[in-house]
């Protein structure tokens, strides 16, 4: 009995004290500065069915790569627009452009730092697996920002 109060004793001093350091860290962010961690940022920005409209929750997304390469010097942006394969090809590919492009905006809006913009739309290419299924979550444009340490 005595050595299960013992233990519950350590585990409340060692919750404690670990308490006191996540304040201690914070603390020191607010002091210290670290350089930004300028590695490549890759997300992916959903879309309804026969949409190119970026969501409100595409926005966020989108807003939120943009604060993590602050800091950094944004060498290349790639937008790739996608689209699965219901409807005609014509219409997916030309769905895919207008997808690359909102996404485009959409991440210009959010204040990055002006990098070279590769475009880039596939349709339904791909969007069909060897056995003829189809592959779900195609209705998306993927974004990612090359990122470098900026010079200084």
């Amino acid at each position: 009995m005595t050595t299960v109060r013992g233990l519950g004793a350590a585990v409340l001093v060692v919750a404690v004290l670990g308490a006191g350091c996540t304040t201690m860290t914070s603390a020191r962010d607010r002091i210290v500065k670290r350089e930004a961690s300028c590695a490549d940022v890759t997300v992916d920005i959903y879309f309804e069915p026969d949409s190119a409209e970026v969501t409100r929750e595409g926005r966020a997304v989108l807003r939120a790569a943009a604060d993590q390469a602050k800091g950094c010097q944004v060498d290349k942006v790639l937008v790739l627009g996608l689209a699965d394969a219901a409807g005609a090809p014509a219409a997916n590919l030309e769905l895919s452009k207008q997808r690359a492009t909102s996404v485009t905006k959409a991440l210009t809006a959010t204040g990055l730092p002006a990098g070279e913009i590769d475009l880039a739309a596939a349709g339904q290419s791909g969007s069909v697996t060897a056995s003829g299924d189809n592959r779900p979550l195609r209705r998306r444009a993927d974004v990612t920002l090359k990122l470098s340490t900026p010079r200084k």
